[in-house]
């Protein structure tokens, strides 16, 4: 994918007349990306990738599960932006726990800056109560690595538009421990307890839930996903794992405290996670970390 300059404005393509791109590699389509989507208030609208599937055609993602059906396959998914969900589901409210409420924010595609069959550079609004908290350019591309295997290169580059200090935070903030969800999140469509998840010294849930590490391997039946912070920012924020209750992989904003953004500034994480068809062990994972994160995409 061509690298956009940054004399590039935000455009909408003549020719768009859909809610959805197709990425593909090696002349396979490997996934779509949704960047209009139809859905409820309570899910907090925003882009997602789904489906997404190995070369070998083995799915990835899983899309509004029944257990949490504010699961949107791969997304920028925050639950608390200035106290506005952009998750989706229920809020957890000090003392009381998870309640619903009226606080859904929408993430709004607002143009392309590039658009091409193996990635894209999309400029986003992040809105709430009819305003623009946050703007966003981010950045997704593709590339393959081996004949069963593929990369997924996404970066969210967020800046503070809203005229204020503002923050970000999560349910682990706000008083439930463990709950550092919010960021980049991938929801898998493992079952309960099917999935494994390790890291170059660690294992399982327990092991590497809300730790941090370079990178982070989940694999289900016929498929591993190995994820790696390819930012030093990226990788100082703690990784949200489950395989227990369902399967699904985060990289967390805020932890254990609140992220500040001052107005006008931009927080950026970068992550990039190889697709692989089979259950690689850890030395084939850590074998793909170099290539993931060395230079650009």
């Amino acid at each position: 994918m061509t690298s956009p300059g940054t004399a590039h404005t935000a455009r909408t393509f003549p020719a768009e007349r859909d809610t959805t791109v197709s990425l593909r590699c090696a002349g396979r389509t490997v996934g779509r990306y949704t960047y209009r989507p139809e859905l409820p208030d309570r899910l907090s609208p925003r882009p997602y990738l789904h489906p997404l599937t190995t070369l070998g055609g083995t799915p990835v993602t899983a899309f509004m599960p029944d257990d949490h059906g504010h699961h949107l396959g791969v997304s920028m998914a925050v639950p608390d932006v200035d106290g506005r969900n952009f998750w989706g589901g229920r809020t957890y409210v000090p003392g009381q726990g998870p309640t619903e409420l009226d606080n859904h924010g929408v993430q709004t595609h607002r143009g392309w800056l590039l658009r091409d069959p193996d990635g894209f550079v999309e400029e986003l609004s992040w809105r709430a109560d009819g305003r623009e908290l946050l703007r966003e350019r981010r950045t997704v591309a593709v590339r393959l690595f081996a004949d069963d295997c593929w990369a997924l290169d996404f970066t969210s580059a967020i800046t503070n538009a809203s005229g204020r200090e503002l923050s970000i935070g999560s349910p682990a903030t706000n008083g439930r421990p463990g709950a550092g969800y919010g960021g980049f999140f991938w929801r898998t469509p493992a079952a309960a307890g099917q999935a494994r998840v390790f890291t170059a010294d660690a294992d399982g849930e327990d092991g590497v839930h809300g730790r941090t590490a370079d990178w982070l391997a989940l694999s289900g039946a016929g498929w591993t996903l190995v994820f790696a912070g390819a930012t030093g920012d990226t990788r100082a924020d703690p990784w949200f794992v489950r395989t227990a209750e369902y399967a699904g992989v985060g990289s967390s904003l805020a932890w254990a405290h609140r992220l500040p953004i001052g107005q006008g500034e931009t927080v950026t994480r970068r992550i990039a996670t190889a697709v692989a068809d089979g259950r690689l062990g850890r030395d084939e994972a850590a074998s793909l970390v170099h290539r993931l994160t060395e230079g650009g995409v």
